[in-house]
C-alpha cells in the first residue's frame, strides 16, 4: 500500500512563478537552457542546469558546477525567490494541453515504497545518470524537481481534487512559452490532508510514468541518509521525495518515433522487399500518414509514406512485451533488416517524440541527415501498467508523456 505525506513546500511567490519555473533538466541541452535563461537571474535553470553560469562547453558534471547549484539554491531562498510554506500541505497541479486538462496531486512519496516495489517501474536506469541526480539531491539536500507518477483511478480522490479546484482560487495559473497551461492549488485543510493520506494508504501500487532516474536517485539518497543516521526513526523528511501523482485515466502517452541514418547497405527496393516479409506494405504517397491502430506503422522513405501492418506471428497479444509495437519494429525492422541491436547505444538511430509531429520525421529524412523514418502507434497506459505489474521492463524509448511537469512550482527539502 502506498505511503505518502504532506510537506512544507518551498515555492516561488505568486508574482515570480513565471520567471522561476522552467522545463525539466533532461529535456533540453545546456545551450538551450542558457538561451532560455538569458537575462533572467531568477530562472530555475541556474539551479537545475548550473553549467549555464560557466563558459560554454563547461562539463556539466564538474564538481564546481554541482557546487554552483547549491550556491544558487541558497541564494534563491535568501533573496525570497523561493519561500517555504509554514505548514505541511498537499498540492494540486493541473496541466492543460490542446484544451485537455489533467489533474495531479503533489505529495511526498516514500523511499521504502520504491525500494520494496510498491512504486513500480517500467524502464531500466543507468548508474551514471542516477549518480548525476544523486549528487544534485545530496548537495542541495532537496528534491528540486518532481517525478511523475500514476495511480489507479480513485473516485474519492478525484472528488477532493475537483472540489479544491472548483472552490479555491489557484495559487499559480499561467501559460508557459510552449503554450501549455499550468495551474496549482494548495490543499491546507486538515480534514482533506488526512483523508488523502488514508486514501493513498489503500492504493496497492504507484507507477512511475516519467522520471525513472530522478526517482531512483531520490530513493537512494534517502536510503543513504537513513543508513548514516544512527538515530534513524523512519519518519524523517529524507524518507520521502517529491512526486506528482495523476489518475491513470487522465494520462495520455504519445508516440515515440525512430529515424535511421542508412539502410544497412540495402537499396530502397531491397529494404522494402525485406519489410514486406513481415508487414503488409501499402504505398500512401507524399502526404503524411499516421499509424491508425496497434500493430500499424508509418514508414517514410525517398519522399514517400507507407503504411506497414504487422502480419500475424510477428506479435503476441498475450505477452505484455510481445504485444508492443516497439518490440515488433525493433525485432523485424531495426534488428533483422537494419542491423541495429542496441537502441541505447547505436549511433545510427535517433528518437523523436511525437510532440514534434510526424513532419519532423520527413524533414530529417528529406534533409539527408537520415535515410528512413518509422512512426509507431502510441503505447497505452494499460500496457504500461501491465508491464510494470508483471515485473517486465519496456524496451528503450517506448513512452513519451506530454505535457512535461514544469519544474520550480514546488520543491521538497529533506531536512524539514
Amino acid at each position: 500500500m502506498a505511503k505518502v505525506k504532506p510537506f512544507k513546500g518551498l515555492r516561488p511567490p505568486k508574482q515570480l512563478i513565471e520567471v522561476v519555473a522552467s522545463r525539466p533538466y533532461d529535456v533540453l541541452s545546456s545551450e538551450e537552457a542558457r538561451r532560455e535563461a538569458e537575462g533572467n537571474e531568477k530562472s530555475l535553470y541556474h539551479i537545475i542546469k548550473p553549467e549555464i553560469d560557466f563558459a560554454p562547453g563547461t562539463d556539466e558534471h564538474a564538481p564546481e558546477v554541482y557546487e554552483k547549484a547549491v550556491e544558487n539554491f541558497h541564494a534563491f531562498q535568501e533573496k525570497g525567490w523561493l519561500v517555504q510554506d509554514e505548514k505541511e500541505n498537499y498540492y494540486v497541479y493541473a496541466q492543460t494541453m490542446n484544451g485537455r486538462t489533467q489533474y495531479g496531486l503533489v505529495v511526498a512519496a516514500n523511499v521504502e515504497d520504491y525500494l520494496s516495489g510498491v512504486i513500480k517501474k517500467h524502464e531500466l536506469t543507468r548508474r551514471d545518470k542516477e549518480e548525476d541526480r544523486m549528487k544534485h539531491v545530496r548537495n542541495s539536500n532537496a528534491n528540486i524537481e518532481p517525478v511523475f507518477f500514476s495511480y489507479p483511478d480513485n473516485e474519492e480522490l478525484d472528488g477532493i481534487v475537483a472540489r479544491v479546484a472548483r472552490e479555491k482560487a489557484p495559487e499559480y495559473d499561467f501559460v508557459a512559452p510552449d503554450g501549455f497551461g499550468h495551474h496549482f492549488w494548495v490543499i491546507d485543510n486538515e480534514a482533506d490532508i488526512k483523508r488523502i493520506t488514508e486514501l493513498f494508504a489503500a492504493i496497492p501500487y504507484l507507477y512511475i510514468a516519467d522520471g525513472h532516474h530522478r526517482t531512483a536517485a531520490a530513493a537512494l539518497v534517502g536510503a543513504e541518509k537513513a543508513k548514516n543516521n544512527p538515530n534513524h526513526r523512519g519518519d524523517e523528511e529524507y524518507n520521502y521525495f517529491l512526486a506528482v501523482c495523476f489518475p491513470a485515466s487522465h494520462l495520455k502517452i504519445i508516440d515515440y518515433n525512430r529515424v535511421v541514418k542508412d539502410l544497412n547497405g540495402l537499396s530502397s527496393e531491397e529494404f522494402l522487399a525485406k519489410v514486406a516479409e513481415h508487414f503488409v506494405v501499402e504505398k500512401k504517397g507524399a502526404e503524411i500518414y499516421t499509424p491508425a491502430a496497434l500493430h500499424n506503422f508509418a514508414l517514410y522513405l525517398d519522399g514517400t509514406w507507407y503504411s506497414l501492418t504487422a502480419r500475424e506471428g510477428t506479435y503476441d497479444d498475450n505477452d505484455p512485451i510481445g504485444v508492443l509495437d516497439v518490440t515488433i519494429s525493433s525485432n523485424y525492422i531495426l534488428r533483422d533488416i537494419l542491423g541495429i541491436h542496441d537502441l541505447r547505444s547505436d549511433k545510427r538511430i535517433d528518437f523523436v517524440g511525437g510532440i514534434r509531429g510526424l513532419g519532423e520525421l520527413s524533414d530529417r529524412v528529406d534533409s539527408g541527415e537520415m535515410r528512413v523514418a518509422l512512426a509507431l502507434y502510441p503505447v497505452s497506459m494499460q500496457q504500461l501498467i501491465d508491464i510494470a505489474d508483471t515485473g517486465n521492463i519496456m524496451p528503450p524509448k517506448t513512452t513519451w508523456f506530454e505535457p512535461k511537469l514544469r519544474s520550480g512550482l514546488v520543491i521538497h527539502k529533506l531536512d524539514d
